[in-house]
């Protein structure tokens, strides 16, 4: 008899059923199972009404899986009466959840392109961000969604995305190092090929 402990062989992602999304009281009935984890009686009068709180936090906090970037970056507009310099948007507020602890991390994006025969709305540049924030992420992955869903609808020369956060699966659990933001960043096109512009991105965020 072959005593051997063999690995088991990992079945992809893409082959694995579809996951079935539990209802609301089954995810409520997850809570009270966590607060009891911890230490709580989750029938106790303080957190009684903790459990429909934290789904419908969640509700909110992961809107970003029902939402869909291309369709908000579909209405163009090809009139840009020549325009052909950086579009660019500072300071867009960044919520998001880290997939490995399902911490919060904050933080703001700073996403440019450069137009060839059409631009957005600003505010859909915005909504982007959201989306993919909206969803349990790594920054380094959301940065890259972020610049691949605009080179993807609006075919620019060049992406930029710059996303500088603090994360606080970092400052409120393991190492405890507090006031440390983690910064990412992708070019795309023109953006990667030309310093010059590259560095226009980076003192148009870096101006006060």
């Amino acid at each position: 008899m072959d005593s051997v402990i063999r690995p088991r062989k990992l079945v992809p992602a893409a082959d694995l059923e579809p996951v079935q999304r539990p209802t609301r009281e089954e995810a409520m009935e997850a809570v009270r199972t966590l607060i009891a984890w911890a230490g709580d009686d989750p029938r106790r009068e303080g957190v009684l009404d903790t459990p429909k709180r934290v789904v419908d936090a969640y509700a909110e906090w992961f809107e970003g899986y029902q939402a869909d970037p291309a369709k908000e970056l579909s209405r163009t507009f090809e009139d840009v009466q020549g325009y052909d310099d950086i579009v660019m948007l500072r300071d867009i507020e960044v919520e998001s959840h880290c997939e490995h602890h399902m911490a919060p991390f904050l933080g703001k994006a700073y996403v440019a392109y450069m137009p060839t025969n059409r631009v957005v709305g600003i505010s859909k540049l915005a909504k982007v961000v959201e989306i993919f924030a909206r969803r349990l992420q790594t920054q380094e992955t959301m940065t890259q969604q972020i610049a691949d869903a605009i080179t993807d609808s609006l075919r620019p020369a060049g992406v930029a995305v710059l996303i500088d956060a603090a994360h606080q699966c970092m400052t409120t659990r393991g190492v405890h190092h507090r006031h440390v933001s983690t910064i990412t960043t992708q070019f795309t096109g023109v953006f990667k090929t030309d310093p010059t512009l590259r560095q226009r991105f980076l003192d148009f965020v870096n101006r006060k």
